[in-house]
């Protein structure tokens, strides 16, 4: 690191809108606080941006002073990557407008804007695009992953669904990229990662979704997990485009619906989501009830943006979280009987395994549409890991890993990059498989220094 002088700082605070946060400064330990509190990193500098014009002062600081440089829009990365060490934090969390046209279907977000505030905006108007499954989310690291959600079925991934973005580069330009302006950057950026720039605007095409949709859970006693993902299983090929079904073993949380007896205790949960109204799934969900004997459910009419916020007190901010991911192209018996084991054997209360079901339309494009290659993945399995106490890091992450190494023989081998951990590097390869080669070409076009490294990073092709 070179450097940094006092006039240096100065200078940058100076030519900022927004504001220049140093170790010393008041609210500075607020500002590196993300959602894994695992993640205690301490940045020499964060850079709270109001817009575009302070991303491009901060990349040209970063640049000039070989700082190392992070990125942070929703700070939910589970890797931590908003963060880094001694280097500079562009912090976008205040940039976080959302703007609809109803007419043309378009909505243009900014880059610190979360899931909650672009559903706000797009459900005025009956609007929606596939954007994950807790409100918290930031947009722009969900969406630059891929993107996965209760719509992906029916309207693909969020890149599927992004028509255009403004994005700032190792060079310190902004640039708009679309299908014809810079196409090589923006197929990048639809999958990629934080690798290509700062992207500080995204545009993104809606679909008519709610107010109001179907969904709700169907709740099963553990012990009858391994017949009621057996039935599942089989029924996935005969759901609809329009019918999202997601499997949950985890211990049962309080819910009103339950009985108390079953508060606290294993359980496995079918997290159903349609846009179709309620009498149009009673076939499909009277299959489903049929899998056993359901401890109860919570299904009905309800508004998306509440079905979105559903998951959030499962999922709040302060609590040690570890991942670990697989995706699978079929879901074999010996699958399903390793998560039903590991299941029964949770580390901690908090701690769940989901199989995130796509298909549909979020495998309709070939593997090389965009940077994100996994089309054929029909499930996205991540186990998460969740605790409070640091004495149980150990216990926990050696469960997580555990379970792992035994359903790997099972899994395709790639993964979804947004659910790498922080020491997962070498799994890069899985996370883009056959476009690995592409995305370090491009890589090597517009960062071949490596600027923007502080993530599942793609090194530039030499």
């Amino acid at each position: 690191m070179n450097t940094v002088t006092t006039g240096a700082v100065d200078n940058l605070r100076a030519s900022l809108r927004g504001q220049l946060l140093q170790p010393a400064d008041a609210g500075y330990d607020a500002a590196r606080t993300i959602w894994n509190a695992m993640i205690d990193r301490r940045p020499a500098y964060i850079v709270r941006c109001a817009g575009a014009a302070d991303v491009l002062a901060a990349v040209t600081f970063a640049r000039d002073h070989g700082l190392r440089l992070a990125v942070r829009g929703g700070g939910h990365n589970i890797a931590g990557s908003a963060l880094c060490d001694d280097g500079l934090v562009i912090d976008l969390s205040a940039m976080r407008s959302v703007r609809v046209d109803p007419l043309q279907r378009r909505a243009w977000v900014a880059g610190g804007a979360t899931l909650g505030d672009f559903d706000h905006e797009a459900q005025a108007f009956g609007l929606a695009t596939p954007l994950g499954i807790n409100s918290t989310t930031g947009v722009a690291g969900l969406t630059l992953g891929g993107g996965f959600g209760w719509l992906s079925r029916t309207r693909g991934l969020a890149v599927d669904n992004l028509l255009a973005a403004d994005i700032v580069t190792a060079d310190g330009k902004l640039l708009h990229v679309n299908a014809s302006d810079h196409p090589d950057l923006f197929w990048a950026i639809r999958g990629g990662g934080g690798n290509f720039g700062v992207v500080t605007s995204f545009e993104f095409l809606l679909h008519p979704v709610g107010p109001q949709v179907s969904a709700g859970l169907i709740v099963f006693p553990h012990a009858q997990a391994k017949s009621v993902l057996t039935q599942y299983r089989d029924l996935v090929d005969r759901l609809p485009e329009e019918l999202t079904v997601w499997a949950v073993l985890r211990k049962a949380p309080p819910l009103p619906f339950l009985p108390a007896t079953a508060h606290g205790a294993d359980m496995v949960a079918l997290a159903v989501f349609s846009p179709l109204p309620m009498a149009e799934l009673k076939d499909a969900l009277d299959i489903m009830r049929g899998f056993g004997q359901p401890l109860g459910e919570h299904l009905g009419a309800m508004p998306y943006t509440a079905w979105q916020q559903m998951f959030d007190p499962l999922l709040a901010p302060g609590a040690r979280n570890y991942w670990k991911s697989h995706n699978f192209t079929q879901l074999g018996d010996e699958a399903i009987d390793t998560v039903v084991r590991y299941a029964g054997n949770l580390p901690s209360p908090q701690c769940e395994i989901f199989l995130g079901l796509l298909g549909g339309r979020a495998s309709a494009p070939a593997p090389d549409a965009t940077a994100y290659p996994h089309r054929d993945a029909l499930y996205a399995m991540n186990v998460h890991t969740r605790w409070e106490n640091p004495a149980e890091d150990t216990p926990c992450i050696a469960w997580a890993r555990e379970f792992f190494r035994a359903s790997a023989p099972y899994a395709s081998g790639s993964v979804y990059v947004n659910f790498l951990t922080q020491d997962e590097g070498e799994r890069v390869v899985d996370a883009y498989g056959p476009n690995l080669a592409r995305l370090a070409r491009i890589k090597a076009q517009y960062d071949p220094d490596n600027l923007f490294r502080n993530n599942q990073n793609i090194r530039p092709a030499s």
